[in-house]
């Protein structure tokens, strides 16, 4: 057949196993709260041993109706597997090379490391909270306040003291701000 009628998405994904997630830098582990790596715990568990179990079930129910090419059931179900596959490999390699730090555990200290819990204030005096968590458990988009210890205001922050004054880059150009508070409390 010629390649001109041939689509490309007939192929069979080579990159099925490439899910865009942060990186980590070279050479680094993956840090993360004992909160963060139950939560990807608990999600690999819940497609290990529910969500594939199922989804097998519904795909063999469905390729023993017959023709598969038209079986909506099938593709989709095949669709899915793929998806959850993908989704349970790329979890187990995070879990596996997983170094849990518990800031709760950390002796009381003025430096930010990572688990921290940093009050941070604005050159007009505004005050903004961030938790230094896992690549895996930073949002702090949705308000949470919680940012990848790779990001760049928490390369910043670390090892800073309370006290001190750091210039960090932003989308917006470099400020300087102030760490008011540094505490290490369980982050849930």
């Amino acid at each position: 057949m010629n390649k001109a009628f041939v689509k490309e998405t007939d192929a069979p994904d080579a990159d099925e196993d490439d899910i865009v997630a942060p990186a980590l830098p070279a050479g680094s582990k993956n840090y993360m709260t004992p909160a963060g790596y139950a939560r990807l715990d608990a999600e690999f568990n819940q497609l290990w041993k529910v969500e594939r179990p199922k989804l097998v079930e519904t795909i063999s129910w469905a390729a023993s109706n017959g023709d598969r090419s038209e079986n909506g059931d099938y593709i989709y179900g095949k669709k899915r597997l793929r998806e959850v596959d993908r989704r349970i490999r790329f979890l187990s390699k995070r879990l596996e090379h997983a170094e849990v730090v518990d800031p709760a555990s950390r002796e009381d200290t003025d430096q930010v490391f990572f688990g921290a819990t940093v009050t941070i204030a604005d050159q007009d005096g505004s005050e903004s909270t961030y938790a230094i968590v896992g690549i895996d458990e930073a949002d702090a988009g949705r308000g949470r306040g919680r940012i990848a210890w790779i990001s760049p205001m928490a390369r910043a922050l670390l090892k800073a003291r309370e006290g001190d004054r750091v210039s960090v880059q932003t989308p917006d150009g470099r400020r300087e701000v102030d760490i008011v508070a540094v505490r290490y409390v369980a982050l849930d």
